[in-house]
């Protein structure tokens, strides 16, 4: 018995270290992702979802990740290789829902709409932001995300093999691209809020001109919340399937260029 498991132990080993390897990726990508890292998750929840990801990719992986670590890689440097790996993955997808919220944010801001519930969200943010942050989550969930996740993890090790750190200047260059194109991605699904504010500021503009002693903004207010409320229920269902194409293609591919 005691010779088996000494044949065992080294076999035993290797297989732990590849889960411990395995779950600093996928622990460090549950900290940003969209779904299973909001704040309002339970730590608890957040860690048994990891390991659960962790049970199901290592048997995938072993083959192809043992021994480890890869290349003569000192431990360290590896298992610290691995979670910056899983936090660019997080980040990657989590950067797309905030261009979803940063777009409500806008078109609050633009529409007089910012100081409706702004306070009594944790967030602090507009109501509007946050009723398309929670739509974007709720379909990205009903889509199946567990599933898209297992396969984007499994992807990463194509792109990024175990041990294997992108060159600094890459990763510099990959940053950047990804908050410009968050920002991008706001912008483009705002713009018909912010072309209805342009409208709305330039006529006020020519009535405030034609008629000095009319308060056209006591009279404009109304006009431009109604219009909002109006423009956001009839813009959502073209937003959301148009956002949620773009997060599926960063779910394929999290660490490309924009």
């Amino acid at each position: 018995m005691i010779v088996l498991l000494a044949e065992l132990f080294p076999s035993v080993q290797a297989w732990l270290g590849l889960a411990a390897a395995v779950f600093l990726r996928i622990g460090a990508a549950f900290l940003a992702l969209p779904g299973f890292g909001e704040a309002f998750i339970p730590l608890r929840v957040r860690l048994g979802a990891a390991i659960a990801f962790t049970a199901i990719l290592v048997p995938a992986l072993g083959p192809d990740l043992l021994p480890l670590p890869a290349d003569g890689l000192p431990p360290t440097r590896f298992f610290l290789t691995e979670a910056t790996i899983g936090l660019m993955i997080g980040v990657s997808l989590r950067l797309v829902i905030h261009g979803l919220q940063i777009a409500g944010v806008m078109a609050a801001q633009a529409t007089s709409l910012s100081q409706i519930m702004g306070g009594a969200l944790p967030d602090a943010q507009p109501a509007m932001g946050s009723l398309l942050m929670l739509s974007g989550l709720a379909l990205v969930v009903m889509s199946g995300l567990h599933v898209h996740l297992a396969r984007t993890f499994l992807h990463s090790y194509d792109i990024l093999p175990a041990g294997i750190f992108p060159f600094h200047g890459d990763t510099g260059a990959w940053i950047v691209g990804q908050v410009a194109a968050t920002f991008s991605l706001a912008f483009s699904l705002a713009a018909p809020f912010l072309i209805a504010s342009l409208l709305y500021n330039v006529a006020l503009g020519v009535i405030n001109k034609a008629m000095p002693q009319l308060m056209v903004a006591f009279v404009g207010a109304p006009a431009i919340t109604f219009g909002g409320l109006l423009l956001l229920l009839v813009t959502t269902p073209f937003i959301l399937p148009l956002w949620f194409s773009l997060f599926e293609a960063r779910l394929a591919n999290p660490f490309g260029m924009p």
